[in-house]
């Protein structure tokens, strides 16, 4: 099987991305080849049946410019009909806008094309990419995506190699790790105000928020930060920019308790690589609490400030590694090569 994939960006140091440079090598395994075309490309090494193909996007653009996009679109359908011979599939990445572009050129092509996007929004643009898919992909039974009958619910894709506990690092005590992009739509304020509910309590701890924003996130992300001094919390509070995924583990392990708000439908990645790594995982997710158990998820401020109360004051940590196997990345390629072959 030749397969194309397409993504916005093949970097293993995007503090975001950069996890899928290594789905990419695993996928290597099962296919003859791969063609990769991507917006952004950055540091990588894939095996030797992996091409990847550049939009030209340069990191840090803001790319407002309709004549940056019309270029871009217009480099996209040129490396989509130049590469036709090289790929019997698609897989796209998250962006069903690549679908909307080119799902014409692909049907007339007779190619499969799939699509991989798991987030609680949608509308009747993704309906619309949708309608050109043989499947799509998702990992949340919550996910926009999910309420199509074509839709393949998948394993979340963990790198056991790299996210594992280390018993030679030590964890600090009473810490807390928020990672993830700086957005409205990953809620760090609801973890904020349950610190402050437990500072006023007494409690002792110290919270990590890990992530940049979006240029449009900006704003909101001086907010956190100006919320958090208004509130007293600078001495228990520490904001940091985003990191390679490459250097999370360590960030996993040196922590005690991950706390996750993002709302059902887009089961983070995160949730499980750090559980892999021994963290003790809260989340607003469903999807999460239906694996684990209510015990680790939260609906509002109140009840997450209540499970932070007990797991602060001695509640071990590394007791949710149960379900990782099953969310394995090579579960994902196994699930997800099965899927496409299947025809």
């Amino acid at each position: 099987m030749k397969l194309l994939i397409v993504t916005q960006a093949v970097d293993t140091e995007d503090p975001v991305l950069g996890f899928f440079v290594r789905w990419i090598g695993e996928f290597a395994k099962h296919v003859e080849r791969i063609e990769v075309i991507c917006l952004r490309e950055g540091e990588h090494d894939l095996p030797v049946n992996v091409r990847v193909h550049s939009l030209g996007k340069i990191e840090g653009s803001r790319q407002k410019a309709v004549g940056s996009r019309i270029r871009y679109t217009f480099r996209f359908l040129s490396l989509v009909w130049r590469l036709r011979h090289n790929y019997d599939a698609v897989l796209v990445h998250m962006n069903e806008e690549y679908i909307l572009i080119a799902g014409w050129l692909w049907k007339l092509l007779g190619k499969r094309v799939y699509l991989w996007r798991n987030h609680y929004a949608g509308s009747w643009l993704t309906d619309s990419a949708a309608a050109f898919c043989t499947k799509v992909f998702c990992t949340s039974k919550h996910s926009y995506t999910a309420r199509y009958t074509k839709t393949v619910l998948m394993p979340v894709g963990v790198d056991t190699e790299r996210f594992y506990t280390d018993a030679r690092i030590v964890r600090e005590p009473h810490s807390i790790l928020f990672l993830s992009r700086m957005s409205p739509s990953k809620r760090p304020e609801m973890l904020i105000d349950a610190l402050a509910e437990l500072a006023r309590e007494g409690q002792i701890f110290t919270a990590s928020f890990v992530g940049s924003p979006l240029p449009r996130d900006e704003a909101y992300y001086e907010g956190l930060k100006e919320k958090v001094r208004s509130l007293s919390l600078a001495d228990h509070i520490s904001f940091y920019p985003g990191i390679p995924n490459s250097q999370t583990p360590y960030l996993y392990r040196t922590h005690e308790i991950f706390v996750n708000a993002s709302p059902s439908g887009m089961l983070d990645k995160t949730l499980f690589e750090a559980a892999a790594c021994g963290c003790r995982v809260l989340a607003a997710s469903k999807d999460f609490a239906d694996i684990v158990g209510g015990e680790a998820s939260f609906s509002d401020v109140h009840e997450l400030a209540e499970l932070l109360g007990p797991t602060l004051v001695g509640r071990a940590a590394g007791r949710q590694t149960k379900f990782v196997e099953y969310n394995s990345l090579t579960a994902l390629a196994e699930r997800l090569f099965a899927t496409l072959t299947a025809v």
